[in-house]
């Protein structure tokens, strides 16, 4: 592995970014300082320049290349005027937030026989201080001097040869930067860390597999544990009033073939609360006990607060890969609500503990399973957004089924571990739709119908906007109505998430589609 700094200026005036500005991030409307926009996970922007009676005459103000042919997943941070993007399989990019045009460049070389699943791509930067932090294709966890991009601090987080990577955007916490891991096709066992900021010495780790002793490992079959995977790859949220961290964890290993790990399989397919100071386990939530649909639970938690049946309480939402959308108490980990928001044919419901209720014969068989969701699931990696001004969750979901096929299970080091697979249902028209959702009862409020499952997230502004894409398009909807008032055609395919800023007070839109970012602006 080879790193290389390209520094075309470095940048002359830096306000370091601080735990008490990434908590205060609301305040700074015209920064985007961590992943979600803030540490609740509600991607979404007070910023109200563009609004739902201009957007309409939203034009590209400038566009940045990618020299890689990889997806371009990257959510752009932006800090007084300097933007920061991260590039497939690892690289980091300093730009001009007003013109995109490059400050410096960080570029790291893979090794060749470099393993990871799903392509060499990279979800984006967490900053603190005065250092942009990056997680690499090849397990490592990196710091750069947010002034030159050079390099102050390289961590191995894990090794790569056994299947390990990193595709998740780090999130800055306190003086701690938390990563997940990749790598649930291998076989791995995950787990969560935490590193200090300044040093890159692990703070702390949990895994996401119990040890062979802890109680939670009998959920495991003999020692199937040892290669149960629950992997960690999407950034979660935080609460600083219960010092808590929420993270999704992934599938358990193998993704299709249940036999050889009989039991729940903790804590694959969960909601982990941990003590953000410890790691140690406040509680945990178990979507899909015994997954055999690979439906991880790494998507985006959304935390609100909110009267609940009459009750004011500290709520996180969760639209699972599984199909139903969950209400949980944030504190204890309590199970309040849970119901179907697309198709799903895998569950007769959710009982009273939140639990599933499995419908007979839908797991993966010789002869292959139709079951809905698809192994894309209801909803996937990308962002969610609830507006504080229309009381919304917004959810880009997908309306498709798989024929799932179970398959032998070898494990072999550094190999896919899959024990099956699957394929798209014959005959079936795949969509999908932007739904917004009342967020305390689930119920739809307004859907607007896409051409494509989508695999993009979406943003809500004080615009009374909501920012998504379809097929190429990126688009922007009346938040209240859903109403479709424009659209881009930029001509690639949209796996990412769109973000805001202000430059020299004017609000700008960024997204990525195809192998550039695209940054729109109101002229």
């Amino acid at each position: 592995m080879k790193s290389a700094i390209v520094l075309l200026a470095a940048i002359p005036l830096f306000a370091q970014v601080t735990h008490q500005r990434l908590l205060n991030a609301a305040k700074e409307p015209g920064n985007w300082l961590t992943y979600s926009g803030n540490f609740a996970g509600h991607r979404y922007s007070p910023l109200k320049q563009i609004t739902d009676q201009n957007v309409a005459k939203l034009q590209p103000a400038w566009v940045y290349q990618s020299n890689s042919l990889q997806k371009f997943e990257t959510t752009p941070i932006v800090v007084d005027g300097v933007m920061y993007i991260s590039e497939a399989p690892s690289h980091v990019t300093a730009l001009d937030t007003r013109t995109g045009r490059t400050l410096w460049r960080y570029r790291r070389t893979m090794p060749d026989d470099v393993r990871v699943c799903c392509g060499q791509i990279n979800r984006g930067v967490a900053i603190l201080g005065d250092l942009v932090y990056v997680g690499t294709v090849d397990a490592h966890l990196v710091a750069l001097d947010a002034k030159t991009g050079a390099v102050r601090w390289d961590t191995v987080v894990a090794d790569n040869k056994t299947g390990h990577s990193i595709t998740v955007a780090p999130l800055a916490v306190k003086d701690k930067i938390i990563i997940g891991i990749a790598g649930g096709e291998y076989g791995i066992r995950g787990f969560l860390d935490a590193y200090d900021a300044k040093t890159g010495k692990l703070a702390w780790r949990f895994w996401t597999v119990p040890a062979a002793g802890d109680p939670e490992a009998k959920t495991w079959a003999g020692e199937s544990y040892i290669r149960g995977s629950a992997a960690t790859w999407v950034t979660g949220a935080y609460d600083p009033e219960t010092n808590l961290l929420y993270w999704g964890t992934g599938n358990p290993g193998p993704d299709w073939n249940g036999e050889v790990r009989a039991g729940d399989n903790l804590y694959s397919d969960c909601l982990i609360a941990l003590d953000v100071d410890t790691g140690k386990l406040k509680w945990h939530f178990q979507f899909t006990p015994h997954d055999v649909h690979d439906w991880d639970a790494t998507e985006v938690p959304v935390l609100i607060d909110a009267d609940f049946r009459g009750q004011k309480r500290k709520l996180l939402l969760f639209p699972n890969r599984n199909a139903f959308y969950y209400v949980l108490d944030r504190v204890s980990g309590q199970f309040l609500l849970g119901k179907p928001y697309a198709k799903q044919t895998w569950a007769k419901g959710l009982d009273d503990s939140g639990r599933p209720i499995r419908l007979p014969g839908t797991f993966p068989t010789v002869e292959g399973t139709p079951v809905w969701p698809s192994v894309g699931g209801a909803n996937n990696w990308y962002s969610p957004s609830y507006s504080p001004d229309t009381g919304f969750l917004y959810v880009a979901t997908r309306e498709s089924g798989s024929v799932y096929f179970f398959g032998s299970a070898e494990f072999k080091a550094g190999e896919q571990f899959n024990g099956g697979g699957f394929r798209s249902v014959p005959g079936e028209e795949e969509w999908g739709a932007i739904r917004a959702f009342h967020p305390t009862s689930g119920d739809l409020a307004w859907e607007y119908k896409l051409f494509a499952p989508p695999y993009s997230g979406v943003l809500s502004t004080a615009g009374n906007l909501v920012f998504g894409a379809t097929e190429g398009q990126m688009i922007a909807l009346n938040a209240k109505t859903g109403k479709l008032l424009w659209r881009f055609q930029g001509g690639g395919a949209i796996r990412s998430n769109p973000m805001t800023y202000t430059s020299d007070g004017k609000q700008y839109v960024a997204m990525t589609i195809g192998n550039s970012l695209y940054v729109f602006h109101v002229q």
